[in-house]
């Protein structure tokens, strides 16, 4: 793509400085069509990053970036921010295998002074900045830009208890437009609306300065009375003070998101203040387009699709779509649960700001009364979750595993610890594609395994999804934990039966055909991993090596009598000459380790093979590629495989494999 005429002439935020107000506007036009262009193309956040370009444009103008530090929350927004900091001529690769990330990242720019992906971040960060700055003598300025619903996030809150505390020089800009991914809910969305609505905060301060000036000064004697004056005046016209100012915070705005003679002014008017500050700035998520307006929930992200008018085109990505009959695991999941709550008036879901990515949209139409969207906060959500199920009800919880990960201590301490009968549903377990790092999910297994009282499971397919979902529905002997991955299921049938699972009970889905005499392999899979162990071993066979592959389905309990039948000891009939556990998880802690462990428990020493992620950050790209690179791929499992039973020591040891 070729770069647009003004955007061609800003190859870092110095030239801005020189451009009038009429070539800003004009650029702001530019950014926008070539933010759409590549959203069209490669997929990523469109309505959020459409909605801060004029304040992207303004921060840059005004502050001197790399030195003065802007940290971005979550990094929706920051698409502008690539394209002004010098990556317009990369950012046709964004989110493409070895291009641009989607998010701010250190290792990527100068510019991104710090990396992203998780909401509620900014101002904690940055006040470490300021404070750092500070105890070095050093008088860089600081921003934190919060916005997507970064501020419905507890993180905020105790950061900005410690700033108000603090009182460093830094200013907060909170890019309110009313949305995370769905719209903001919660009191401080209320508070937000009122300032918007009356607007008449800071009228009043400027009419309270008005009447002061009236006031003559007659000597140091008067400045208590004036002192008085002014609170007084303030008290007659606010009846309160924002929140943020009760903790020690100046607040100002709101302000036009989309006017930059107004941004550029005020943050010039502020730039240099002491103390710390919120700039509350007012815009439109999705601004630019009138389909990503209408609707900025389905358009915070978007791809495949025409710029013009929206419209969707057909266009193979890359994910985990079987055909266009294949439902979203997702979808299985929302319709499997209101179905289930049609007959147990007990269940009730929680999503932390996303009913529509975790498929809970259904839910919440057909029991607004029992759907509850938390906002951006997973540690309440789980909490929250922990007292509905004192009281009788069956919670259900639906989180990203990357995002889950911020519970941690609460799914420990206050739901397994009480041995409670809350259900996790974790959606984009694996790997997610063009998201990367920060949104990969492959910490789960081994994040949960270790609980006390957690039941761990993860389905293979649509259809063993639907039936863990119905089996943790009627367990209620404690906490249950089932994980998912991104985008469309494998095309198998869904079925109508609902009796549940037997828990810790696995399935043989291949065997070596009888008289088989070349060697042989024993698989133990879990979840996805399952259709690539079947995969390899149809390759694998073709070459003179037969697998059996066994489904576990439940990484808690496991399957001890399938272990037991599959890894007897070389002087037993039978036997397998290798045992392999294959996982998309990282190694460390997994699945493979689970199995491992067991064995040493039973007595068997037998060398287990096991085939995971490696030990480093999977970057972003295609789903297919990236478990290619990390070796958990069809062919890569099976080359792992064939080189494991070429070169085998016959030792009671077990192997790691998830290097490339």
């Amino acid at each position: 793509m070729q770069s647009a005429s003004w955007l061609s002439k800003v190859r870092s935020p110095e030239d801005l400085k020189r451009l009038r107000m009429e070539a800003l506007e004009e650029l702001a036009r530019e950014i926008r069509l070539v933010i759409a262009q590549t959203c069209s193309r490669n997929g990523g956040h469109f309505a959020p990053s459409l909605g801060a370009v004029e304040l992207t444009i303004a921060l840059h103008r005004v502050f001197n970036a790399p030195r003065d530090k802007i940290v971005w929350d979550v990094g929706h927004q920051a698409y502008a921010h690539k394209l002004l900091t010098g990556r317009a001529d990369e950012f046709h690769t964004l989110r493409l295998l070895d291009g641009l990330s989607g998010f701010p990242r250190r290792e990527e720019s100068p510019y991104d002074c710090f990396g992203v992906g998780h909401a509620s971040t900014a101002i904690s960060a940055a006040l470490g900045m300021a404070v750092a700055r500070d105890q070095r003598g050093d008088d860089f300025r600081v921003v934190a830009v919060c916005g997507d619903g970064a501020m419905t996030g507890g993180l905020c809150y105790e950061a900005l208890n410690n700033l108000g505390y603090r009182g460093a020089d830094m200013l907060v800009v909170l890019n309110d437009n009313a949305m995370s991914i769905a719209p903001n809910i919660g009191a401080i969305a209320r508070h937000f609306h009122h300032l918007i609505t009356a607007d008449f905060y800071n009228k009043s301060k400027r009419t309270a300065k008005s009447l002061i000036g009236r006031v003559p000064i007659v000597g140091e004697k008067i400045i208590g009375f004036i002192r008085k004056v002014e609170a007084s005046v303030k008290d007659l016209i606010l009846p309160e003070e924002t929140v943020f100012e009760k903790m020690g915070i100046r607040y100002l705005g709101p302000v036009d998101g989309h006017n930059l003679r107004a941004l550029i002014d005020t943050l010039q008017h502020i730039r240099d203040l002491k103390g710390p500050m919120l700039l509350h700035v007012k815009t439109l998520k999705g601004k630019g387009y009138p389909y990503s307006e209408s609707d900025p929930e389905l358009w915070h992200s978007g791809a495949d699709f025409a710029v013009d008018t929206g419209e969707k085109t057909e266009r193979v990505n890359g994910e985990l779509a079987a055909g266009p009959e294949a439902p979203p695991y997702t979808e299985v999941f929302g319709r499997t649960l209101v179905d289930l709550a049609e007959t147990d008036e007990r269940i009730v879901a929680i999503t932390a700001a996303m009913p529509s990515g975790t498929g809970l949209s259904h839910f919440a139409r057909r029991f607004p009364d029992r759907f509850h969207d938390v906002g951006i906060a997973e540690a309440h959500a789980v909490c929250f979750a922990a007292g509905l199920a004192c009281e009788g009800l069956r919670p259900v919880v639906a989180i990203y595993s990357t995002f889950l990960q911020r519970a941690f201590d609460q799914i420990i301490h206050d739901v397994a610890l009480q041995n409670l009968p809350v259900t996790f549903a974790i959606d984009r377990a694996g790997i997610v594609g063009d998201d990367g790092p920060t949104h990969h999910g492959v910490f789960d297994l081994s994040y949960l395994r270790m609980v006390p009282n957690l039941v761990v499971a993860a389905p293979r397919d649509e259809e063993q999804l639907r039936r863990i979902v119905i089996t943790a529905a009627a367990y209620d002997d404690g906490p249950f934990a089932y994980r998912y991955p991104r985008g469309r299921g494998q095309g198998v049938k869904l079925g109508t039966s609902r009796e549940p699972v037997e828990i810790g009970r696995g399935e043989i889905l291949r065997e070596p055909p009888p008289g088989f005499a070349g060697p042989r392999v024993a698989v133990f899979s879990i979840g996805v991993m399952a259709a690539g162990a079947l995969a390899a071993a149809k390759e694998l066979s073709a070459n003179g090596i037969e697998l059996a592959v066994i489904d576990m389905r439940f990484v808690k309990p496991l399957d001890r009598e399938l272990i037991e039948r599959f890894g007897r000891p070389a002087d037993r009939p039978a036997e397998y000459d290798l045992l392999a556990t294959v996982e998309e998880n990282v190694l460390a802690g997994g699945f493979g380790s689970a199995v491992s462990e067991a064995m040493a428990e039973m007595g068997i020493e037998r060398r287990v093979l096991m085939i995971g992620l490696p030990d480093r950050w999977i970057e972003h790209g295609p789903i297919p590629v990236l478990r290619s690179r990390g070796g958990i791929g069809p062919e890569e499992i099976a080359k792992t495989i064939r080189r494991a039973v070429e070169t085998r020591s016959g030792s009671a040891s077990a192997a790691r494999v998830g290097v490339r």
